[in-house]
């Protein structure tokens, strides 16, 4: 059975500010001759890796709402060279866009399951369209 994660986006103003990011990061590490690949920096290392890898996606909240997602691809654990252990969260560097959904801010990241996951957005929805400041007061009042 697939699990999610859910992490707070710091420093992306929306998600096209997210996909910019990922784009420069890949970018960075094609001029570096690097693997290109997207992956996120955490400390803590998720128990539940397999689950998180057979489906699950990290759904980013942007702005006090769940906007976004990302595909996991891959949990991969590693020590830092101060000795400290982290992993990577490869992602898939394609974002889908989901049912903005509330969410209070937290620390690290947290497993989300299934059946709380927004459903991602068609790709023709109008909301697609909608500047930014419009959709988050359109999700504060509940419309979204």
């Amino acid at each position: 059975m697939s699990l999610h994660l859910i992490k707070l986006c710091v420093g992306a103003e929306d998600v096209e500010d997210l996909e910019e990011w990922i784009e420069r990061r890949l970018a960075e590490r094609r001029r570096a001759g690097q693997p290109v690949e997207h992956f996120h920096t955490t400390r803590m290392m998720p128990k539940r890796a397999d689950e998180l890898t057979s489906g699950g996606s990290l759904y980013w909240v942007i702005k006090g709402q769940v906007q976004c997602r990302q595909r996991l691809l891959e949990v991969r654990p590693f020590t830092d060279a101060e000795g400290i252990g982290r992993c990577h969260l490869v992602l898939e560097p394609k974002v889908v866009r989901t049912q903005w959904q509330p969410k209070r801010a937290f620390q690290g990241w947290r497993y989300l399951k299934v059946n709380e996951a927004p459903a991602d957005l068609p790709d023709d929805a109008d909301i697609r369209s909608m500047p930014g400041e419009l959709r988050s007061e359109l999700a504060e009042l509940g419309l979204l």
